[in-house]
């Protein structure tokens, strides 16, 4: 596929949202709601549970699977509410020494007024700087759309992985065109421009692992549900200070 069905096919429908990947990997979750400043924001949905055993924390930006579900999760474009949500559950992950674990999956956070009006510049950043000083283990997964400073707000980990057809991009492709050539048909040229693809983003180092789809089988679920456990269980064992400063250095490299 060509970068332009990739971006198609990480948007398509019926692909597994952030709630399926909880709802496969994570044992005994429990959903925990609000910012404790403003609302609870609904395109990002966070809480406590299990993976294979291991106490966690995990937040994902769903999209909702069906139209009165997307209306509900806000199309998975999250307010700046939603990353302050994320931020607190990040903190009490620290606080109780349990790993943090996001699914990512967004065209972008939401840039309404009320959104602006609230800082969601400000709730982006520092949901990047707390989550790259954050001193237990962290690991995001990008399953679908990873799009611009709504995806990196919960993508600051100790790694980045991505299934073989999500994208990660500091634009949408449509926005790219509309932007460089005033011209959004432009789309297709766009993708290829932004290196938005697993293949791409794997060459340049701005994620660390490609992970095989195979379907979205049960096989799929049970294998990364695996892996995520054995990056903790190894995670686990390196010093809070040493964890932070490696994460620091992975993203000032770029």
């Amino acid at each position: 596929m060509n970068a332009y069905e990739i971006v198609l096919k990480s948007r398509e429908k019926g692909r597994p949202t952030a709630a399926k990947y909880i709802e496969k990997i994570v044992d005994g979750f429990i959903e925990l709601h609000g910012d404790r400043r403003f609302a609870d924001d609904a395109a990002i949905v966070g809480g406590v549970g299990y993976v294979c055993g291991m106490p966690v924390t995990v937040i994902g930006i769903e999209k909702g699977e069906d139209t009165n579900a997307k209306v509900a999760h806000n199309f998975g474009c999250a307010h700046p509410e939603g990353y302050r949500k994320a931020m607190r559950l990040m903190k009490e992950a620290e606080k109780f020494h349990r790993p943090v674990l996001c699914f990512v999956d967004t065209s972008g956070a939401y840039c309404g007024i009320g959104a602006e009006e609230r800082g969601q510049a400000e709730a982006i950043a520092s949901s990047i700087m707390e989550m790259i000083r954050l001193k237990t283990p962290a690991l995001s997964v990008l399953i679908g759309e990873g799009g611009s400073g709504g995806a990196l707000g919960l993508s600051a980990a100790d790694e980045v992985w991505i299934t073989e057809t999500s994208t990660y991009s500091v634009i949408s492709p449509e926005g790219c065109a509309s932007i460089l050539w005033k011209d959004s048909a432009k789309v297709a040229e766009a993708c290829d421009c932004l290196k938005l693809t697993a293949s791409d983003l794997i060459g340049l180092g701005a994620v660390d692992r490609v992970v095989e789809e195979k379907g979205f089988s049960e096989e799929f679920f049970a294998s990364l549900k695996a892996e995520i456990a054995a990056f903790f269980a190894a995670k686990a064992k390196i010093p809070a200070e040493e964890l932070v400063e490696e994460r620091y250095r992975r993203f000032r490299k770029f």
